[in-house]
């Protein structure tokens, strides 16, 4: 409660001429904002300020929504003028106001009706209600003070009423809506309740009054123009079958891909209005003007178009609510969407304070010298020049921030420089043009361009889709020129464009984010692999458009939450959960080459962050797919994934296989069978092809018994394999394994095992013989040739097989040697202990590094081999000298001047 609040009522006063005169006329009401100032005006008042079951006739409800609406305004205004609310307060009980005054004109219009029964469905034959649908700020429950309510009537069934006098549905219900809209909307003595606007139901003002289900899917499927989808974003059943009608509008509001095609829709109907806002000169309008309340909601609901159909989190009604989500997910950053936030909020309270002065419908500063003081002083500024300051900066950060988003050359630009190259394509003067630009084989280029032009593909394209690939052309031939090997960059983009030619949002994308085409321009010259992989992949160019995201270090607990809440989303559509992890896992893959190509990731790191990737979609996948098993007999499985080889070892690339194992610990009858399907549904989940491509291939060979053994085994049966069945070259396998996913207690059993097998005492001989026998057997199906990192002696293998064989030897009397700390900290942990000569093992490690540089240089640009140089050859004959330390066995045949022997 206010210290005084009277002298808060006198200030209020002060400022809303419409407060003075209703208070000067309404001693009651006077009395009740006295009393109640300290309180806001919730659902408990409303219902409570009147015995609305006896207001039951249009004519004795009338008056008292009338007075409803006065008291609350008068609340309102008098605790937002003395900062008792807050901009939340202030729109979400102005939006409930409207929610309560269509709910009791529901109830007087079909009291009023009555004498012709109950609309029934013409094939259901249920009772029929009137969906009632809030649009715009009412829909978003982000209605101001003055607002009208835009509001659509639809009906589910066509059919009649079952009174004695029947009527049809359609009839019944433009009764009842004609009705309503009177009650709330007709002035009396006492005012209006709100203003009704009906112009956004189909067809407007020319359309019928009210629509069944099959008339408005029949509209949105052959007239919903692109606006109309801004606008159902915030659509909202305020009565009747609201999951009905969302199923019907959702698919035309939210597409299932990327709609970049919305940024043109948008654009053009905020150019609408600043065309409108220029020719009434309206720039002192804070909704339509610049960097008003319009553009702050449109950066807000284009991210919605674009991205809802697949980021169902971002399918919400309100603003504020929206941004926040656009931070969470990081489509815009915090600091922006703060900035936006608050700017948001400044807007909407001056609007509430201009509509506070005469609760006149207007979003214009006024010119008026009093008010401009008025408007000033209840904004907490000392005079008219200081809040038109801070009015000011705030517009022009919403206005940045809008251009930012929907940044764009405009229609009347001049051509790109280039775009004659390629439009005269087919004459051999475009070779010395691609010359001058610095192009290595003119001619090529040429043809392969000349190529595209005449490709089946292009001639048959849309025209605006034609249009879009024409007007990229000329830049990507000059960005592409800007790279060391032109030729190839330009080859590979334009392979890019022809795999998206028939897909206009890619192509939209593109086209609407011009500084993409560097970014995308530089990836296609660093890497075949990566060329590739965004060729088959190209909703990853969404990826593309924001840097700050694109080079930001994964978080991976919030990336968890993220694929969590959108796999939720997709509860019970298996299909739309295997694209889901499909998507993420790409679009985090393509982050991460991103950021290693531009030098921001060691490949030991790299391949850490790869394996937490996999770690993350491995348990996504393990508790989604577990729900689709049938006859489950527990909530959570008491199953664990293994990871081996490079997942086990966090040495992932970026197309690596995963090794797993599955094990589970279980006393239930029903176990094996369960699991094993759930081993089995594992397997499809991860390796099938969907129209968002593979997750992983994965390789089970490395359970107990191979190929030939049970795919999902008992921990019992497990350790009892390794204790007294399992090969040696098993064990080798077994000292870069770990747990990634399902029951952590079952992964601490497996660890435990893993320890009890590594640490056991053994001969050392025999094992040394084993070793290099297994060794010697992949040798036969992998010779050993210098080019290759991998298998050359000296080389990756024989490294692995060091620490291996030092692992299994001596982790009896140094257990430390069992920590899945990776090949490189391990031979320091063996140098440390005096097992190996603590030069050679520092020579290793360095070779150990060099070989995964060059290994993973190679791949990412789709090459096989490595350049055998010096530096190459010196580390291999080091890791010589440190096997021949370890096994007595010299391996180095090489010849003096570096080449391999024959």
């Amino acid at each position: 409660m206010p210290a005084n609040p009277h002298d808060a009522i006198a200030f209020a006063r002060r400022h809303s001429r419409y407060l003075d005169r209703l208070l000067g006329a309404r001693a009651d009401e006077l009395e009740r904002l006295g009393t109640r100032l300290d309180y806001r005006f919730d659902r408990a008042e409303m219902q409570g300020f009147a015995d609305w079951d006896a207001l039951s006739t249009p004519d004795a409800l009338m008056p008292a929504l009338r007075r409803l609406r006065q008291a609350t305004m008068a609340r309102l205004i008098a605790r937002d003028l003395n900062r008792l609310s807050d901009l939340d307060e202030v729109v979400s009980t102005v939006s409930l106001l409207a929610e309560f005054a269509v709910e009791r004109a529901l109830v007087a219009g079909k009291h009023a009706l009555a004498h012709y029964g109950t609309p029934r469905g013409q094939e259901s034959g249920d009772a029929q209600e009137l969906i009632v649908i809030g649009m715009g700020k009412l829909g978003g429950g982000e209605l101001n003070v003055s607002s009208d309510i835009d509001l659509i009537f639809i009906y589910p069934e066509a059919g009649e009423t079952d009174g004695a006098k029947k009527i049809s549905n359609h009839e019944y219900f433009t009764q009842l809506g004609k009705t309503l809209i009177r009650l709330i909307n007709e002035p009396t003595a006492d005012g209006q309740v709100f203003r009704v606007d009906m112009r956004l139901r189909p067809y407007g003002d020319s359309g019928p009054l009210v629509m069944s289900f099959a008339a408005l899917e029949n509209y949105l499927l052959t007239q919903g123009r692109e606006w109309e989808r801004y606008a159902w974003i915030k659509g909202r059943a305020l009565s009747g079958d609201a999951a009905g009608l969302d199923e019907l509008v959702r698919p035309f509001v939210y597409r299932k891909y990327l709609d970049y095609n919305a940024y043109g829709a948008m654009r053009e109907l905020h150019s609408q209005i600043r065309r409108e806002v220029a020719r009434r000169d309206m720039a002192d309008n804070i909704k339509l003007g610049p960097g008003g309340i319009r553009e702050a909601e449109f950066t807000a609901q284009v991210f919605q178009l674009i991205r809802g159909g697949r980021e169902k989190s971002l399918q919400l009604k309100g603003t504020r609510e929206t941004f926040a989500r656009l931070a969470e997910l990081r489509l815009l950053e915090p600091e922006t969407v703060a900035e936006l936030q608050e700017a948001y909020a400044y807007l909407r309270d001056v609007e509430h304070r201009l509509q506070y002065f005469d609760d006149q419908q207007t979003q214009t500063l006024p010119s008026d010298a009093a008010q401009r003081a008025s408007l000033a002083e209840t904004m907490g500024e000392p005079d008219w020049d200081a809040f038109l300051g801070a009015l000011n900066e705030r517009r022009r950060r919403v206005t940045r921030h809008f251009e930012q988003v929907f940044l764009l050359p405009t229609e009347n630009a001049p051509a790109h420089p280039l775009s004659a190259l390629w439009q005269d394509i087919a004459d051999e003067a475009a070779d010395p043009r691609l010359a001058e630009l610095g192009y290595r084989d003119p001619a090529a280029v040429g043809r392969t361009l000349k190529a595209l032009s005449n490709s089946q593909r292009y001639q048959q394209m849309p025209a605006a889709a034609r249009k879009k690939l024409d007007d990229l052309i000329g830049p990507l031939i000059e960005v592409a020129a800007g790279f060391p090997n032109p030729d190839v960059t330009l080859t590979r983009i334009l392979g890019l464009l022809e795999a998206i030619s028939r897909r206009a949002a890619y192509l939209a994308l593109l086209t609407e984010y011009p500084q993409t085409l560097q970014r995308l321009a530089s990836l296609y010259s660093a890497s075949a692999w990566v060329a590739a992989y965004l060729t088959r992949h190209p909703i990853l160019l969404d990826e593309l458009l924001d840097g700050r995201v694109l080079y930001a270090s994964p978080d991976w607990p919030q990336l968890a939450v993220q694929l969590e809440q959108q796999l939720a989303d997709a509860d019970g559509d298996v299909e739309t959960q295997m694209d889901t992890l499909r998507h993420f896992q790409h679009a985090q893959t393509f982050r991460l080459v991103a950021q290693d190509l531009a030098g921001m990731w060691t490949v030991e790191a790299l391949s850490d962050q790869l394996s937490q990737l996999a770690d993350l979609v491995l348990d996504a996948t393990l508790r989604h797919a577990w729900r689709t098993v049938s006859n489950r007999h527990t909530d959570t499985p008491r199953f664990a994934i293994v990871g081996y080889g490079k997942l086990g070892g966090k040495e992932l690339g970026y197309a690596s296989d995963l090794d797993i194992v599955f094990l589970y610990d279980d006393a239930h009858p029903d176990a094996p069978d369960v699991y094993s399907r759930l081993a089995r549904r594992l397997s499809t989940w991860l390796t099938s092809t969907t129209a968002a491509g593979q997750l992983y291939d994965i390789d089970l060979r490395l359970r107990p018994n191979g190929s030939s053994g049970l795919l999902v085994s008992s921990v019992a049966a497990f350790e009892q394999y390794q204790q007294q069945n399992a090969w040696v070259w098993e064990h080798q396998a077994l000292t870069r394994a770990r747990f990634v996913a399902g029951d952590a207690l079952l992964g601490q059993r497996f660890e435990e095992i893993r320890h009890a097998v590594l640490t056991r005492p053994r001969d050392v001989e025999p094992l040394k013989k084993e070793v290099l026998d297994m060794r010697a057997r992949m040798l036969e199906t992998r010779p050993a040739v210098d080019n290759d990192v991998k298998n050359a002696r000296g080389g990756i293998v024989d490294v692995e097989f060091i620490v291996q064989y030092l692992i299994l030897a001596h982790a009896h009397a140094l257990p430390e040697l069992t920590r899945n700390a990776g090949n490189i900290a391990l031979l320091a942990v063996a140098a440390e202990d005096g097992l190996i000569d603590k030069e050679l093992a520092e020579t290793a490690r360095a070779a150990y590094r060099l070989y995964r540089r060059r290994q993973h240089a190679v791949r990412l640009d789709e090459i096989r081999t490595v350049e055998v140089d010096d530096e190459l050859v010196a580390h291999y004959r080091a890791v010589c000298r440190l096997w021949q330390q370890v096994f007595g066995e010299s391996i180095d045949s090489r010849t003096p001047d570096g080449a391999a022997a024959l």
